[in-house]
């Protein structure tokens, strides 16, 4: 079961549960306060002195079966080439947790997205289903890590996917090759705004 959630919701969780095991997997320089156990590709154990970091060298998890009450994975799915892996990879050690994504929008507006992401996420609420599409970039980017961030006080659901699952993650990958791809020009859509200020100035 995936639903939609909060970190609000998450936080408050596992803040209620300061005795579960709790993994924060590829989480680079901010890992959840509440996670036990940190685990990334990149060596950051001076970074954590006060938490049990473990450095990630291979595709399967260093970690036995069920060894976690509760999973974190925030920004990581979208980078891995084989997503149903690692999907399995997360149900097995845990059978509940965390999942943040970008929706299509930030992953479209962002810079670094743009080559550093391989897949676009949605999710099929009458389903309640993750759906994984191949990454098509219709917009080109015009923002900074940094910049979307500052948008996510106001504007995080429509940049945002939080998701929490238990006992299984329910997702979907779909292909479809034969669709076309409108790109959007946002030198276009900034002229026609600009065009429109203009109009709306001498009108």
């Amino acid at each position: 079961m995936i639903k939609r959630t909060s970190s609000e919701h998450i936080n408050s969780i596992l803040k209620q549960n300061t005795n579960w095991n709790i993994l924060d997997i590829g989480c680079g320089y901010t890992a959840h306060s509440n996670a036990t156990i940190i685990c990334d590709v990149q060596n950051l154990a001076d970074y954590y002195p006060d938490k049990k970091f473990i450095q990630l060298t291979e595709k399967k998890l260093p970690f036995k079966d069920n060894q976690f009450d509760f999973v974190i994975s925030s920004h990581v799915i979208e980078h891995v080439e084989d997503v149903s892996f690692l999907i399995s990879e997360l149900e097995r050690i845990s059978k509940k947790g965390y999942i943040e994504l970008p929706t299509k929008l930030e992953d479209n507006l962002v810079f670094e997205n743009k080559t550093n992401h391989l897949w676009h996420m949605d999710f099929d609420d009458v389903n309640n289903k993750l759906i994984i599409t191949k990454k098509t970039q219709i917009l080109e980017p015009i923002l900074t890590v940094s910049s979307i961030q500052k948008l996510h006080k106001d504007f995080r659901k429509s940049l945002v996917l939080e998701l929490m699952w238990q006992d299984k993650i329910d997702y979907q990958i779909q292909t479809d090759d034969k669709k076309q791809i409108n790109k959007i020009s946002i030198f276009q859509l900034f002229r026609k705004y600009i065009s429109k200020r203009i109009r709306m100035l001498f009108s």
